[in-house]
């Protein structure tokens, strides 16, 4: 039986957050089709009069880079491609116990949408407003579980914790391909130096302390460094939901550090969960996220997937070119001597600059990702959960944990370019600002100086 959502059913639908091409919506009515359901409705940039139904189906390029992919390009245009990419792309590099590629479809009526758009608009952040609105032409959602709670079963009355992190970029890009004008990227983490451009545009108020490198270590300790910075700077990358209610982080992009009454607050708010001493919530939170995180090895696995980026974009530029059949504008802006460099990719087969490009999205994919690790509280009585569990020596605790890796959206082709021309504006931004402190370092220095040297003419 289809379902469908007319203008009556708004009010049962409350704003989850949001990304760049899709809003999230949490119901809390009493429908069972519903009920623990989220749902992803598509997104129309504000200067696009048709929405981006047209954007829906594979295109002839994406056919021959997803061939050996039957059910993706055999789609038509009512079906969801992101769901079967999930289910027939990324859930098999992830594993199935990780990944939830969406429970069905549901019929959005025009009502529905315009009755939606009204409800949320003013608990989106601004910027997302003037970038994006509801797309009224695309008349399905993509109905999910909510991972921030726990299916309603014979514990389901227990509060849980929730934690929604995106851990960015987990390795330092080492292909030959590289250029040597852009060896930064070796070096510093592709998030820090994106904070720099994001601080230069206004997205961002201040730069997070947070090191996806430390999520990625394999120590208990860098990993719970990594949780803290994220705490203290959530931005977009760090949220914390009580029984699916935000607590922590902002619902559709960055948000403010948070301050010390934001702290208090959040600390009391742990009480339900963590058997703590009074101002020892928050750092065991910090203790039972970096367990599990160390426990699960969760994240090896999707590093391995980011890792099929082994050409950079720099690399799988050229590559994508090839497989379009255009004239490579990335080799318009070398000199002779530098093309030679990405001569290989242009001589190679279709075949191989198919893989390269494939891999290279599927990597995209597994940057931009989120992680939701969801938790409550086992007693003795629970013996028979079919959770996995953590114990957390100094609460004397034992948590039912899930984990799942959510925002797993097809990157299409046509971004390669935005990629590209990102790319050269990250680094570059980047090495400005750090001239510039280097240029107000000195500053300060040869003040100092001048100070010293008059002191020195008084005396």
């Amino acid at each position: 039986m289809e379902l469908t959502l007319r203008e009556e059913d708004a009010a049962n639908w409350v704003y989850r957050g949001e990304g760049a091409v899709n809003l999230v919506l949490a119901y809390n009515g009493s429908n069972p089709s519903f009920v623990g359901k989220v749902m992803r409705i598509r997104k129309a940039p504000k200067n696009s009069k048709h929405g981006l139904k047209s954007n829906i189906t594979v295109t002839a390029h994406e056919l021959l880079l997803w061939k050996d992919v039957n059910e993706l390009v055999s789609s038509s245009e009512k079906d969801i491609i992101d769901q079967l990419y999930v289910e027939h792309v990324m859930m098999p590099l992830l594993g199935s116990k990780y990944v939830d590629a969406g429970v069905c479809t549901c019929k959005c009526k025009r009502k529905f949408l315009e009755s939606i758009e009204k409800i949320v608009i003013s608990q989106r952040p601004v910027w997302r407003v003037d970038a994006a609105q509801i797309d009224k032409q695309c008349d399905f959602g993509l109905l999910m579980s909510d991972h921030s709670v726990f299916p309603h079963d014979s514990q389901g009355s227990k509060p849980c914790i929730s934690v929604e992190i995106k851990p960015k970029w987990g390795f330092l890009p080492q292909s030959k391909f590289v250029s040597e004008g852009n060896a930064i990227k070796t070096r510093v983490t592709r998030f820090e130096m994106h904070q720099a451009l994001k601080l230069h545009q206004g997205t961002i108020s201040e730069l997070s302390q947070y090191n996806p490198l430390d999520l990625f270590s394999g120590s208990k300790e860098r990993i719970r460094k990594a949780i803290k910075d994220l705490f203290i700077t959530p931005q977009n990358n760090f949220r914390v939901f009580l029984n699916g209610v935000l607590i922590l982080g902002g619902l559709g992009g960055g948000t403010r550090k948070t301050d010390s009454h934001m702290a208090e607050a959040f600390e009391e708010r742990l009480k339900s969960v963590i058997e703590a001493d009074k101002g020892h919530c928050t750092e065991n939170l910090f203790t039972l996220v970096a367990e599990t995180m160390h426990k699960s090895r969760v994240l090896d696995q999707l590093l391995e997937v980011q890792k099929l980026d082994n050409f950079d974009i720099e690399g799988a530029i050229h590559a994508y070119y090839n497989v379009i059949s255009q004239p490579c504008m990335a080799c318009r802006e070398l000199n002779e001597e530098q093309a030679k460099r990405y001569k290989s990719f242009h001589s190679a087969s279709l075949d191989e600059s198919l893989r390269i490009v494939k891999n290279y999205l599927i990597a995209a994919t597994a940057k931009d990702c989120s992680l939701m690790i969801c938790f409550r509280q086992r007693t003795k009585e629970d013996s028979s959960s079919i959770y996995n569990n953590i114990y957390l020596e100094s609460t004397k605790q034992t948590f039912d944990f899930k984990v799942y890796f959510i925002d797993l959206d097809l990157k299409r082709l046509n971004k390669m370019e935005e990629y590209y021309e990102l790319d050269k504006k990250i680094v570059s931004c980047y090495e400005q600002s750090m001239n510039m402190d280097h240029q107000e370092r000195n500053e300060v220095i040869n003040k100092m100086d001048q100070e010293v040297t008059n002191v020195q003419g008084t005396s």
